[in-house]
């Protein structure tokens, strides 16, 4: 079981994403916010940052939690965005992913990234 921490503004889809984990035997915590991001990652196995909207922003956003001693990092895109992947590949998240596989593999991504 890894403590997963859901970096997703979008609610419905954040609610879709905690149920997998859950379902998976994972503890997520959702966020909607940075000020939620930062109070949540603390002792976090993994952190999911949603990038399907304003996706250069939320790099930003994520770069303190990626690197050395930091929780393992996925992210999600669009699959239209091909960009995107690749700046969230060089920015350092451990696993990057079209928002559909997230949709369908949530659990199985976090027990790969925790595992």
């Amino acid at each position: 079981m890894a403590r997963a921490v859901a970096f997703v503004p979008d609610l419905l889809f954040g609610s879709n994403v905690v149920g997998a984990l859950r379902a998976g035997g994972h503890d997520p915590v959702l966020v909607s916010s940075v000020d939620q991001l930062a109070g949540a990652l603390a002792g976090a196995d993994v952190l999911i940052v949603d990038l399907t909207s304003d996706p250069e922003a939320r790099i930003k956003l994520a770069a303190p939690a990626l690197g050395e001693g930091a929780p393992r990092t996925l992210a999600f895109f669009s699959h239209v965005e091909h960009e995107v992947r690749a700046k969230a590949q060089a920015a350092g998240f451990d696993l990057v992913v079209p928002r559909s596989r997230m949709a369908r593999a949530a659990a199985e991504l976090v027990t790969e990234l925790a595992g």
